[in-house]
Order: C-alpha cells, then structure tokens, then sequence
C-alpha cells in the first residue's frame, strides 16, 4: 500500500486511468506508483518504461500478474 506523509503533496482525482489495467513488460503510460492487481506489489516507474515481467517478484500461484497505476506522479508545473 502506498504511503505519505504530508496530504498537501497530493490531491484525490478520479479517473479511468486508475482503473486501466496493463501487462507485464508494456510501457508504463504515465510515471507513478504501479499495484500488481494479483498480489499487491508496487512499484515506482517512469513513463514509457517498461512494465516487470512477469515472474519478476514473488507471486501467489493461479494470481493475475497485471499492472494497475494507483498513484499518478504529475510532472507539469502548477
């Protein structure tokens, strides 16, 4: 699960994207904190980088190995 310190760094937004889910090994659409939807490892990965491959961490046997952003890193200035 992600974690933060200080709620003023980030803002809730809804949105498809958050709801898209992306195979191991395609690149990431947007740099952020990605979920592994079958066993809950996260990662932090920049956009256009590839995706872990599958097998990549451990995983629970008969689990879904897709990728699901759940915190969006906004790069543009405010």
């Amino acid at each position: 699960m992600a974690l933060y310190q200080s709620s003023q760094f980030l803002t809730v937004w809804t949105d498809a994207e958050f709801d898209r889910l992306h195979h191991p090994r395609t690149p990431a659409p947007h740099s952020g904190i990605y979920r592994c939807a079958g066993c809950g490892f996260e990662i932090a990965t920049p956009e256009g980088q590839l995706l872990p491959p599958i097998h990549a961490h451990p995983h629970r046997l008969g689990t879904q190995e897709v990728w699901q952003m759940i915190v969006y890193a906004d790069h543009r200035l405010k």
